[in-house]
């Protein structure tokens, strides 16, 4: 991660960016859990929500990062990390959250992965994920990562349940227009969305150009 393993870079430093425009924004509109998403697949949006974790997490803000993409589950291999269980362990009753939280080797950054459990993504609508984070006050964050809200219904049906709402667009890959879309449907879903992170900008000066963010503008 750019983020913890070169933090002078520019890279880093937008990072540090938009957890500054969180920051802002949290004074005016109190929030703990939050979701980031995403049009399609590979935009970047798990290297992006581990990174945001980890500037967060350099603050000494305690953060809880959790893999909700049960269809292509990457943050425990980003983490080197476990994945026997997980969220899905949770979902099934067999574990507790606190018996699948894991620690990383970042100062107060916890994740907890998809686990191996078969589970059906519509889980993510059962009153199961309710009472999972129900008691999350040890923790000033919680960040979901989600499937793409642009492709499978699951990210929507999770953004009902969390109090904020980043969408990732890869400038490269997604036409405005569907990426339009992608914010429509969130927006129908009477979702926060608090703003919008471009990945792969690209500029005339070679300065930030990997992630751009804006906040939303009501």
């Amino acid at each position: 991660m750019i983020t913890y393993s070169d933090p002078k870079s520019p890279e880093a430093e937008a990072f540090r960016t938009i957890r500054t425009n969180l920051y802002y924004y949290n004074l005016d509109h109190r929030f703990k859990k939050v979701m980031l998403t995403s049009t399609g697949p590979a935009e970047g949006k798990s290297t992006i929500i581990a990174n945001l974790a980890i500037v967060l997490a350099q603050t000494g803000k305690k953060v809880l990062l959790v893999d909700a993409d049960l269809r292509r589950p990457t943050l425990h291999s980003i983490f080197d990390a476990g994945n026997l269980v997980g969220l899905s362990s949770c979902l099934e009753k067999k574990l507790s959250l606190m018996e699948v939280v894991q620690k990383t080797k970042i100062e107060n950054l916890y994740i907890i992965t998809s686990g191996f459990f078969p589970l059906k993504p519509s889980e993510l609508n059962s009153s199961k994920i309710d009472e999972l984070f129900e008691d999350v006050e040890a923790y000033d964050y919680i960040l979901f990562d989600t499937p793409p809200a642009g492709t499978f219904t699951d990210a929507l049906v999770l953004s009902e349940k969390v109090d904020a709402v980043l969408v990732v667009i890869n400038s490269k890959k997604v036409p405005i227009d569907l990426a339009q879309q992608t914010i429509e449907k969130l927006r129908n879903a009477k979702t926060e969305i608090i703003g919008v992170i471009f990945n792969n900008v690209q500029y005339e000066k070679d300065f930030y150009k990997n992630y751009y963010y804006y906040g939303d503008k009501k």
